[in-house]
């Protein structure tokens, strides 16, 4: 029985991937929201340094990165178009929490997340408008309505509803709530993981060694610029921990969704460019997880570490 239902799931995988993309995105954004207060918006704008900074980071540094990381890699069309889908979409919700863990300052980390999540609805689209073409077939047509449409629906309204709900439940509660939409958001991740892979869309060994080359290479440079940009600006070491969470750590789930929105699966179809991007989202986020944990760890460890003190007077 079991194996029948695996067996229906795979040979059928085209029709479930939108609807599972959808879900694990609403999902997340739920779990999202359930952390967030309104305040948490405006913690960091009455000394805004360290704010404009990251935000100036996310939608100029990690783009003209991720412009650079996918022309002058020799990497095929679909890893390069995946690189800037991850470049186009905010930082993802974990990052709060490794900041939290590093003993960096999780005030604006929230709030980097909150403003460049509801930003989103007009910033990703254009991204991805100015970005990803040269990677794209030439016929192809980028469906920008639909990506707004999107991110709408299933990234701002859940978002509002989550902080609602906080509002409802309480502090305590809303954490537990947001704790399990996020489990079964990444569960949905999971299984479409497995759903690709069963079906024969995601085969690993079809893109070599250069895409985990590419993507280290990416994440690395990403870590990197949001270093020397805390620097030149001369922001605390809390702060830049912050920054470099958020630069590197981005909303795979939001990224997953774009995918299927853009390329959507097609029974009995191999699709080179979106199986592609959908293999750079998932290796990413386990590239990416490892690699900010070295900054997390190492600023934990140096936190007695005498620091300049920033524009927002946070040692």
């Amino acid at each position: 029985m079991v194996a029948e239902l695996f067996n229906h799931f795979f040979d059928n995988y085209a029709s479930f991937e939108y609807p599972l993309a959808s879900a694990q995105l609403i999902l997340a954004m739920l779990g999202m929201g359930a952390l967030l207060a309104p305040q948490d918006f405006m913690l960091e704008i009455k000394a805004p340094r360290a704010l404009l900074t990251g935000l100036g980071l996310q939608w100029l540094v990690v783009p003209l990165i991720a412009l650079v990381v996918a022309s002058t890699l020799p990497v095929p069309a679909g890893i390069a178009a995946g690189i800037i889908v991850i470049a186009a979409v905010p930082g993802g919700t974990l990052s709060n929490i490794l900041t939290h863990f590093g003993l960096g300052n999780i005030a604006l980390s929230i709030s980097l997340t909150a403003i460049t999540t509801v930003a989103a609805l007009a910033v990703t689209p254009l991204l991805l408008e100015l970005m990803i073409g040269q990677h794209l077939p030439a016929n192809f047509d980028m469906p920008t309505a639909s990506i707004l449409r999107e991110i709408a629906q299933n990234l701002l309204l859940p978002l509002g509803i989550g902080m609602a709900a906080r509002r409802l439940l309480g502090i305590s509660k809303s954490e537990i709530f947001s704790r399990w939409v996020i489990r079964l958001s990444l569960a949905m991740i999971v299984l479409m993981a497995v759903g690709a892979g069963g079906s024969g869309r995601l085969d690993p060994k079809a893109y070599g060694l250069i895409g985990i080359i590419a993507l280290t290479i990416f994440c690395l440079s990403l870590q990197i610029g949001a270093w020397f940009t805390t620097r030149m600006m001369r922001l605390s070491k809390r702060d830049t921990l912050a920054i470099v969470v958020e630069a590197s750590f981005r909303n795979m789930s939001l990224a997953v969704a774009i995918k299927a929105l853009i390329f959507p699966a097609q029974t009995g179809q191999v699709d080179p460019i979106g199986d592609a991007i959908f293999f750079t989202t998932l290796l990413y986020a386990g590239i990416s997880l490892f690699m900010t944990l070295v900054p997390v760890i190492a600023h934990r460890r140096l936190r007695d570490t005498p620091d300049t003190v920033s524009a927002t007077g946070s040692p």
